[in-house]
C-alpha cells in the first residue's frame, strides 16, 4: 500500500507488483496506473505471497476494505512516533 506525499490530503494505492521497488519508481515518475499521477508515493505497507491468485485476492480485499486500509495507514503512523 502506498501513501501520497505531496499533497495535503492522505490518498492511499493498492496493487499487485512482482518488483514493488520499481513499481513505486514508476509511480513517483508519473508512469504508474493512472489513479497516481501527479502525486510522489511512499511505501507504508507490503505483504508477500506465495502464489499470485492469493496476491490478487488479497489486493482485491484491500481496495474494497476502506477500514482496514486506515488501520494500516493508522499502524504506520504509530510506528512513526
Amino acid at each position: 500500500m502506498l501513501k501520497s506525499i505531496s499533497h495535503k490530503k492522505v490518498k492511499t494505492y493498492v496493487g499487485y507488483s512482482i518488483n514493488y521497488k520499481r513499481r513505486l519508481i514508476k509511480h513517483n515518475l508519473g508512469k504508474g496506473a493512472k489513479s497516481t499521477r501527479g502525486y510522489k508515493w511512499i511505501l507504508i505497507f507490503k505483504k508477500l505471497f506465495r502464489t499470485k491468485s492469493k496476491a490478487l485476492k488479497f489486493e482485491y480485499e484491500l481496495k474494497k476494505n476502506r477500514k482496514k486500509r486506515l488501520t494500516i495507514l493508522q499502524d504506520y503512523y504509530e510506528q512513526r512516533s
